[in-house]
C-alpha cells in the first residue's frame, strides 16, 4: 500500500518541505505480492511478522506456521522460475536478500533465525547444487540414450550383415545408420571371418 512521508528540512536559508512516496510492505499479503508481481518486496515480507517474533521463538507450533509460509514462498518462486516468469538470478537474489534481512531482523530470536533463516540458506545451497546435478543428469541421460541407440543400431546391422540376406543399402535403411558406417561394419566383419 503506497503512502507518503513528509520531510521538513530547516536550513539557514529557509525551510524545505517535500513528500516521499512510501510503500508499506507489512500491509501486503503474500498473495498480493505475487499477484501484483512485487517480488522485490519478498525480502522485506518478514517485517509483517516482526511483532510476533517472541511468540514464534517460544512456540514450536507458531514457528512451524511461519516456516511453512516461507516454504510456500520458495515453492512459488520455484514455479515462477520453471514457468520462465523469473530467471534463476532473480530467484537467487530474492532468496539471498530474504535470508540476510531475516538474519539481521531476528538476531535476538534464535529459533526464528534458525527456522526461517535455515530454510532460506538451505535453499541457496540446494538450488545451486541441484542445478549442477540436474544439468549433469540431463547430459548423462542424453549421452547414454544416444550411445545406447547407436550401439543397438550397430548390433542390429551386424546381425543383418552376418545373415547375408540383405544389401548394404537395406541394412542402412532399416537400422538408420549411414551407409559409410554399414560399409565399415561389413569390412570389419569380413576381416573377423578371415581370421
Amino acid at each position: 500500500t503506497a503512502g507518503e512521508m513528509r520531510y521538513v528540512i530547516n536550513t539557514p536559508g529557509g525551510t524545505v518541505e517535500y513528500a516521499v512516496p512510501v510503500i508499506r510492505v507489512d500491509r501486503y499479503t503474500l498473495d498480493e505480492i505475487f499477484a501484483k508481481h512485487l517480488l522485490m518486496l519478498l525480502p522485506f515480507y518478514i517485517f509483517s511478522h516482526e511483532r510476533k517474533f517472541p511468540e514464534y521463538n517460544a512456540s514450536r507450533q507458531m514457528l512451524m506456521k511461519l516456516t511453512a509460509e516461507y516454504r510456500e514462498i520458495l515453492d512459488r518462486l520455484e514455479r515462477l522460475e520453471h514457468e520462465g516468469k523469473i530467471g534463476a538470478f532473480d530467484k537467487r537474489t530474492i532468496i539471498e536478500l530474504s535470508r540476510d534481512v531475516i538474519r539481521e531482523l531476528a538476531k535476538k530470536y534464535e529459533n526464528v533465525q534458525k527456522g526461517v533463516g535455515d530454510i532460506m540458506s538451505g535453499t541457496l545451497i540446494e538450488t545451486e547444487a541441484r542445478a549442477i546435478l540436474n544439468i549433469g543428469k540431463q547430459e548423462g541421460r542424453k549421452e547414454g540414450r544416444k550411445e545406447g541407440k547407436e550401439e543397438n543400431q550397430r548390433e542390429t546391422a551386424l546381425r543383418m550383415i552376418r545373415s547375408g540376406k540383405m544389401t548394404g543399402e537395406e541394412v542402412a535403411e532399416y537400422t538408420g545408420l549411414a551407409m559409410e558406417e554399414v560399409i565399415r561394419l561389413s569390412e570389419t566383419e569380413q576381416k573377423r571371418e578371415a581370421l
